[in-house]
């Protein structure tokens, strides 16, 4: 059973991952599938979703600490964002291309993720907090016959799927911490300076 910090945690998040991975990406067992912001609530979700469906993950993260985060969540490979190799690196794990990119970040990786994209490969996106304005030589996407697909939310028999798998113990919420409602100025500056990892919740008493 969730309490109800865990339960005000994963609805959004995990029916967001889970309609980008299965509905949109359609993620098969044993495709290989790169998760950018690997710590983030999203991003958090769809590393776990990935490996119930039984594809290869390979994940971004800006630190040491989200980086292990990822690693605990099931990532087979975390690759610091920050570290200009992180490209290369994503090419040694998949060296024939990536089945699917999940991304949220926008500007900063959505040319390099079309090129890690394997012919017939799945670009999937729900957002883009580094830039809206995506730019890239768009012959990738033809020549290697890409998709670029947009996501938002999900379908209410997912959540119940969903929810089914938290029961089950074989999905787990990722709460970084827990406000009060008069801390809700310092919620939002932990986020704005990327101090978290997975989800804040914020209580009303």
């Amino acid at each position: 059973n969730l309490d109800a910090v865990q339960a005000a945690s994963f609805g959004l998040t995990f029916l967001t991952a889970w309609n980008m991975l299965i509905h949109k990406a359609r993620l098969q067992p044993g495709q290989t599938v790169l998760i950018h912001a690997g710590a983030s609530g999203v991003s958090a979700a769809a590393i776990q979703i990935a490996r119930q469906l039984g594809a290869l993950v390979a994940a971004t993260a800006s630190s040491e600490t989200k980086r292990d985060l990822a690693t605990r969540l099931g990532a087979d490979a975390v690759l610091p964002s920050r570290d200009p190799e992180w490209f290369q690196a994503a090419r040694r794990f998949s060296p024939q291309g990536f089945d699917v990119v999940f991304d949220h970040v926008g500007a900063d990786t959505f040319a390099p993720s079309l090129r890690l994209l394997r012919k017939g490969g799945r670009y999937v996106f729900c957002g883009a907090t580094s830039g809206f304005e995506l730019k890239t030589d768009f012959r990738v996407v033809f020549f290697k016959n890409l998709e670029i697909l947009g996501s938002t939310m999900g379908r209410k028999a997912d959540l119940r799927q969903i929810a089914a798998l938290f029961a089950a113990g074989r999905l787990v919420p990722t709460v970084d911490r827990v406000f009060a409602f008069d801390e809700l100025a310092e919620a939002h500056r932990q986020l704005e300076e990327r101090h978290v990892s997975g989800k804040i919740v914020v209580t009303i008493q």
